[in-house]
């Protein structure tokens, strides 16, 4: 199974240029932990709730911040034609319980969360994702 059969391909996303607390309001507002960054329609990458609490308040920055500012670039991916297991690997491996997808050109089609998995792959693609998400000690991306 492709990983686009089981993605939400409604995905909202932020701006680089959009403030960190642009950023919360949005995720307090659909509950949800990060959200693509995007210029035009290219994935250019992630804010999560961790860059703006954790990093931006170490740093000492305020709700101004731009969303460049703090978000993490080099961000794992899944591409729109992988199968369900390579995508459940790359976010055991990561670490991550969501991963945007994207085509050839960095276009961002969707996003893929271990509950998608979890309804349309039987589960067990969901399982080894987990497995990995759950591990101690690595460095979320």
């Amino acid at each position: 199974m492709k990983i686009s059969d089981v993605m939400t391909r409604d995905v909202q996303t932020i701006q680089p240029d959009q403030t960190a607390q642009e950023a919360a309001r949005f995720m307090v507002s659909t509950d949800a932990g990060s959200i693509p960054v995007t210029e035009g329609d290219r994935l250019i990458g992630m804010i999560t709730d961790r860059d703006i609490a954790v990093r931006g308040v170490a740093e000492g920055r305020g709700p101004d911040t731009k969303v460049r500012d703090l978000m993490t670039d080099g961000i794992v991916c899944a591409g729109i034609d992988e199968d369900v297991d390579t995508v459940a690997q790359k976010m055991s491996d990561a670490q991550v319980r969501r991963l945007p997808v994207v085509d050839g050109e960095q276009k961002l089609c969707g996003i893929v969360s271990l509950g998608d998995l979890a309804r349309e792959s039987e589960g067990e693609a969901a399982h080894e994702a987990l497995e990995g998400v759950s591990q101690p000690g690595g460095q979320p991306r």
